[in-house]
């Protein structure tokens, strides 16, 4: 088997690619503990503090990105 040099770059590629999946954030798996403990009626909060650590993680990545984009001009 011949291995040109466009295979091998292929194959390096492909060894590098990391994927993500099958792993949740600290966000994520605080939210889904939160909403546990709020259907379940252990915590009485609002749904804004249930939904608290999506809605700050969300906020931080916008308010990140536009501080990269507004020091990149």
């Amino acid at each position: 088997m011949k291995l040109t040099l466009e295979k091998l770059n292929k194959y390096k590629y492909m060894s590098n690619s990391s994927t993500n999946s099958g792993s949740i954030g600290f966000p994520t798996l605080l939210f889904l503990v939160f909403l546990v403990l709020k259907l379940t009626n252990v915590i009485a909060w609002s749904w804004w503090w249930v939904c608290s650590p999506i809605l700050i993680s969300f906020l931080l990545g916008v308010i990140i990105i536009g501080l990269v984009l507004w020091f990149k001009k």
